[in-house]
């Protein structure tokens, strides 16, 4: 039995949530990560820094990281700057 939500590995990128990297002053060398986007099959990528190995030790009670993911740590103001391009429904 599969798991209730996979991702699709076949979607495409459909719009950029918020403003780039160099936009916020995240990055100062090009349009590198961190970033996010709305992909054409609805979910949401996020690119930003693999902390899965250190903060994945101390997650707290009911939290867990499957085998085939990683939890990514993106800057507040990236999600802030996403917040108007996500829909409330």
């Amino acid at each position: 039995m599969g798991r209730p939500w996979e991702a699709d590995p076949e979607t495409g990128f459909k719009r950029r949530l918020g403003k780039s990297a160099l936009e916020l002053g995240s990055s100062d060398q090009g349009p590198e990560c961190p970033d996010s986007w709305e992909l054409e099959s609805g979910d949401i990528a996020v690119i930003g820094r693999d902390l899965t190995a250190s903060l994945g030790a101390r997650l707290p009670d009911g939290v867990s990281i499957g085998a085939d993911e990683r939890l990514v740590v993106i800057p507040r103001s990236t999600l802030i700057a996403a917040k108007k391009d996500i829909p409330r429904v």
